[in-house]
């Protein structure tokens, strides 16, 4: 419980699926761990995870696209903690429909949550970690920044919008001397909720995780295998990775 001892963590869209994950293990490696949601069971998530690893662990209804409440968490959390070290950008919709299906209402919700969301937290917590000296920011962007998934368009145009604010805010903050990184991971299919609900969508079974052929791409990884990525990004460790793009694809994207 050493790697992440006395850091103060922001995960959002904590609640369930990759960012509940991504809370246990951190608060597992030390961490004081910030869950925010706009689903409430982040609230009871909190007190299992303070209750089964003794660090402090808090929970914010929150609404990524709502400027205001990212500036009254922000305060809060300066005010209680001194700071921020560790902002994970994680929250997240998905929606199923092509360029020719995707309603204005849908694309603009998607991008007011991955990208207007993305922006918000960066821009909140930059000042926020200067205060403690430093920070990582984790931005959650996906393959489908990288590969043509029509079916997704709306989710591929926001992740494809985080790819690229990433880097810009890596060497804003280098640039500026400020000991921020900001890096982004890539995720091939992940077993979480909002993944399997997309295969029911397409009437299709989500491959078993257990059972995955190491040769194959096409098939899906464990919450765990992301929130290990996040740890080594949010921790010390990570200290010459900035501006990167991680891919936790099983190859996909290379073949």
């Amino acid at each position: 419980m050493s790697r992440m001892a006395g850091k103060i963590v922001l995960i959002t869209g904590a609640a369930s699926g990759l960012g509940k994950a991504d809370a246990w293990r951190l608060a597992e490696e030390g961490a004081t761990v910030i869950l925010s949601d706009i689903d409430n069971a982040g609230q009871k998530l909190a007190a299992e995870i303070s209750d089964s690893t003794g660090q402090q662990t808090r929970f914010f209804h929150h609404d990524v696209s709502d400027e205001g409440r990212w500036e009254e968490i922000m305060s809060e959390i300066v005010d209680e903690f001194g700071g921020l070290d560790v902002l994970v950008n994680n929250a997240g919709v998905a929606f199923i429909a092509t360029p020719e299906d995707t309603t204005l209402e849908q694309f603009r919700l998607a991008n007011s949550v991955m990208n207007e969301g993305v922006f918000l937290g960066c821009r909140a917590a930059i000042p926020a970690m200067k205060l403690r000296g430093g920070g990582s920011i984790i931005n959650m962007a996906s393959v489908a920044s990288h590969l043509g998934y029509p079916v997704y368009f709306a989710y591929t145009a926001a992740k494809g919008a985080v790819r690229s604010m990433t880097k810009s805010i890596a060497v804003h903050c280098q640039m500026n001397g400020y000991n921020i990184r900001c890096n982004s991971i890539h995720a091939g299919a992940i077993d979480t909720p909002m993944v399997r609900n997309s295969f029911a969508q397409l009437g299709m079974e989500p491959p078993d995780p257990d059972k995955n052929d190491p040769a194959d791409p096409v098939g899906i990884g464990r919450a765990e295998d992301v929130a290990n990525l996040v740890l080594y990004l949010a921790s010390d460790e990570s200290r010459f990775m900035n501006g990167a793009e991680l891919m936790l694809d099983n190859a996909l994207t290379i073949q």
